[in-house]
């Protein structure tokens, strides 16, 4: 089981109202198995892929005001002292730092500009099993209309360096480094375009995005935009048919060189 550094994404998971149809469509989708979920954690279930853990269903709990959404949980080597960190940012917390049994601890915060993330203190659960393969995580990114709240938050509760992306002079996107390692990128729409709630999208590989495309609109969910080409993957992003939002890609299609990096 891999070992996350600080700042790292190392686990996401999704809120849904109805738990049995969330393992019906990704299981679909992803080719995920998944536990029984136990009742002292809120029938919490685990998705697997090549018997490893990738992903987590939570079942809405009544009274919940969340809606149905995937979060994504940066990994901490102390939950507690990132939550300070949360609030000296601007921040807020939606969730405290809490044990979670022998696992691990957690918070769920948001960015000054209403972007909600998760943190993960890991102790018996690690995160994810694998990652950058199909069925697994591969890469997120922070949506926002408030870049500077973004840019200004989480360099600096996170050990992130922030390079812009250029190539495009209508584009605003930063990626975030751990090191020597990307983990992350920040998006910030073009006016023209339509209004988008703050979030972290979150990007699954799958061996074909076109398949995986006619999959999500066969079982009811929607394609909110692609397949698109580009010089990381052929992707799109798509909402399933609760109201989750994540993006599907083919890192293997790539069309294109990817745009320079500033120091």
């Amino acid at each position: 089981m891999p070992t996350y550094p600080e700042g790292v994404p190392c686990w996401a998971d999704a809120t849904l109202p109805d738990l049995a149809a969330g393992k019906a469509f990704y299981g679909e989708l992803f080719g995920w198995t998944f536990d029984e979920g136990a009742a002292e954690f809120g029938h919490y279930t685990q998705a697997f892929s090549d018997g490893v853990p990738v992903a987590g269903l939570s079942p809405q709990l009544p009274g919940q005001e969340v809606p149905p959404a995937w979060v994504l949980y940066f990994a901490s080597p102390d939950v507690s002292a990132t939550a300070t960190r949360i609030r000296e940012q601007g921040g807020q917390l939606l969730a405290e730092p809490m044990e979670v049994g022998d696992l691990g601890a957690m918070l769920l915060g948001w960015d000054p500009g209403g972007v909600l993330f998760g943190v993960w203190q890991p102790g018996r659960h690690r995160g994810f099993g694998k990652v950058d393969a199909p069925g697994a995580f591969v890469w997120s990114e922070v949506v926002t209309r408030d870049p500077e709240a973004a840019d200004a938050f989480f360099p600096k509760v996170f050990p992130f360096r922030a390079r812009r992306m250029g190539g495009d002079e209508g584009m605003d996107y930063r990626v975030w480094n751990v090191g020597d390692q990307m983990v992350g990128g920040r998006y910030s729409p073009a006016p023209d375009e339509p209004t988008v709630a703050p979030r972290i999208d979150v990007y699954y590989a799958v061996p074909d995005c076109d398949a995986a495309v006619a999959t999500v609109e066969r079982l009811g969910g929607t394609v909110r935009n692609g397949p698109t080409d580009s010089p990381f993957g052929r992707m799109a992003a798509i909402t399933d048919p609760q109201g989750a939002s994540l993006s599907v890609i083919d890192v293997a299609t790539t069309k294109g060189e990817p745009p320079p990096l500033e120091p």
